[in-house]
């Protein structure tokens, strides 16, 4: 078989293959074969009639038909394994010789990944929130913490925002009573902002033995109500004294309120950390897409948006949603749901293309010993042997799209490690805090992508079975 590539407009190549008769004539043997299965011929059993005899009943025409059918695909795979060519869509073949005798010959035309340049990317800036704690953030929280056990104390002032108030609540529409909204001795925290919107305006300044009458619209309606309210009592919540005993006797695994304490500043710490990480990557990705001026082809962005309308289907399903009642719920119809969805289908598809370019620009390579801890990183995850994951994805073509996943993932642990990164008021942020300090370890970058390729399954590929090109995605 001999092959040649050449370069056509529209982000399309022509691949032409030339097969020589000796070599095609295997092909027609097994198609042979293959009819023999269909084909009764006295004293043969299926499948067992010579070609000759096969061939003087039925000719070689339907043979060759059934060669070019089953052969071509596989000619057209190895011509494109020899050429690299990156293929994304089905491609158009012509038989252009051998239809009906002698050597074959074949023109496939081929839309490919486009290559894309990202210029600038290397000086991409990123603003993330803050990640230090502040005394007062932690004082927050541990009184947060103490207030299931607090009592309430009287108190001989106006009810204000956390105060606990008992109350009669009066509401009339039209001089008839409001259902659900007339009752007595309401325990009620200001600042909840239940009944309305405004409520809570009108309860605080209020002072036990008040009555205060006004007329505001009750959540959930569209009608406004009268509305009376006599204080009867005004109360805070006084909490418990931090003390070591205290938090002996009320918390696991502490003996002390300084231990306590910083444990509380450790907990605020990481989610700081870990909002700083999702920010960093969100802002990282959308600044590099950004940088790609051309449109994605329809050819990846049509399976990722598909991907994408499935797992949200999906994740609807687990919660007990319907997608026509999510779609009511939120005012969409399924129009606005998809073009929704494909421009964050058209956004992941230049990320990934940009992801490319940057690996390619700055030369970051898989070597085999890369890939064979990819594939004991993978097999870890699927229980099987890493030579069982391996042949399986050399079986299904996709060691290369594993490999070219590996260098996106090195390309964005490049990009999260060179970016600027900054908090809201333009300050440095120490970026070891969210990737990490070691340049060649890319399991930080992993993990803020969420995209542990340990979890995916070793036959996850997208299969094009008319070209045999595979592509692997985590």
């Amino acid at each position: 078989m001999k092959s040649t590539v050449a370069p056509l407009e529209g982000n399309k190549v022509k691949l032409s293959v030339e097969v020589d008769e000796a070599e095609f004539d295997k092909d027609i043997d097994a198609a042979f074969r293959k009819i023999a299965r269909e084909v009764r011929l006295p004293g043969f059993r299926p499948g067992k009639a010579p070609r000759r005899l096969l061939e003087a009943r039925i000719g070689l025409a339907p043979a060759r038909e059934q060669a070019l059918r089953d052969a071509i695909p596989g000619y057209l795979a190895q011509a494109v394994r020899a050429h690299e060519v990156d293929i994304i869509a089905p491609p158009e073949v012509d038989i252009t010789a051998g239809e009906e005798e002698g050597p074959v010959a074949f023109d496939a035309t081929i839309e490919v990944r486009p290559v894309v340049f990202v210029p600038g990317y290397a000086g991409l800036r990123v603003e993330v929130p803050a990640v230090e704690v502040d005394d007062a953030e932690v004082e927050a929280r541990t009184d947060a913490l103490r207030r299931p056990y607090g009592e309430l104390a009287d108190v001989d002032r106006p009810a204000q925002k956390g105060d606990f108030v008992t109350l009669d609540l009066e509401a009339h529409r039209d001089g008839e009573p409001v259902p659900g909204l007339n009752t007595e001795d309401w325990l009620y925290e200001v600042g909840r902002g239940w009944i309305a919107a405004d409520f809570d305006d009108f309860v605080e300044g209020t002072a036990a033995g008040d009555t205060r009458t006004f007329t505001t619209t009750p959540t959930g309606t569209d009608t406004p109500a009268d509305i009376t309210i006599t204080m009867k009592k005004v109360q805070e919540l006084a909490l418990p004294e931090l003390t070591d005993d205290w938090v002996q006797e009320n918390t696991d695994g502490f003996d002390t309120v300084e231990a306590w304490v910083e444990h509380q500043r450790t907990t605020l710490q990481d989610v700081r950390v870990a909002q700083a990480r999702e920010a960093l990557l969100d802002g990282a990705t959308t600044s590099l897409a950004q940088l790609v001026d051309e449109e994605p082809p329809e050819a990846l962005v049509a399976p990722e948006l598909r991907r994408r309308a499935e797992n949200t289907v999906q994740r609807l399903a687990q919660q007990g949603i319907g997608l026509e009642q999510f779609l009511a719920a939120t005012g969409q119809d399924t129009d606005a749901f998809v073009e929704q969805l494909r421009g964050a289908a058209s956004t992941a598809v230049k990320v990934d293309l940009a992801l490319r370019a940057v690996a390619e620009a700055e030369g970051l390579g898989v070597d085999d010993d890369e890939l064979d801890a990819e594939f004991e990183r993978i097999a870890r995850a699927v229980g099987q042997k890493p030579s069982v994951v391996r042949k399986a994805y050399e079986r299904e073509d996709a060691v290369v799209g594993l490999t070219a996943e590996l260098r996106k993932r090195k390309a964005l642990s490049w990009l999260l490690r060179h970016v600027e990164v900054v908090d809201p008021e333009g300050r440095p942020i120490d970026r070891t805090l969210l990737v990490g300090d070691d340049p060649m370890a890319d399991d930080a970058v992993v993990e803020i992508a969420g995209a542990d390729p340990a979890a995916a399954d070793h036959h996850d590929h997208d299969h094009d079975h008319d070209h045999h090109h595979h592509d692997h995605h985590h």
